[in-house]
Order: C-alpha cells, then sequence, then structure tokens
C-alpha cells in the first residue's frame, strides 16, 4: 500500500461541498463531494462511490490534495 498523502490544509469538508452547490458541472460537483467525504474521514470506498467512480478512480483524489483547485468551481 502507498504512503498517504497529506491533506491541503486551507480547505474542508463544508468548503468543497459549497463549492459543489455552487458549480454547474455536475461531474465537477460527484468530484468535490467525494473529496469533502475523504476531508471529513470518510473511507476512500465511501468517497468512490459518491464520486461515481471505482475505488482505483479515487487515486485522481490524491491528485488534488497537493494541487490547486480548478477555477472553474
Amino acid at each position: 500500500m502507498g504512503a498517504a498523502i497529506a491533506l491541503r490544509v486551507d480547505l474542508d469538508g463544508a468548503t468543497l461541498r459549497c463549492l459543489a452547490r455552487k458549480t454547474k458541472n455536475a461531474n465537477q460537483s460527484r468530484r468535490l463531494l467525494a473529496l469533502a467525504e475523504i476531508y471529513d474521514g470518510g473511507s476512500r470506498s465511501d468517497a468512490a462511490r459518491i464520486g461515481g467512480v471505482g475505488l482505483q478512480g479515487t487515486s485522481i483524489f490524491d491528485c488534488f490534495c497537493g494541487q490547486g483547485l480548478a477555477s472553474s468551481a
């Protein structure tokens, strides 16, 4: 199993849920809600279910943790 990636400290689950409500892009909204689940301590399996991807698909969320949020949110 790989090493854990630290989450961004400038975001939290509530902020990500707010951004998910504001976006008009359904796919982006699902990804933001999946990330919110991770930030709130949920499992990767739960995040994958919310995001509509397989468990391996949550690896894209790992990439987010150290990078900026898309400006279209």
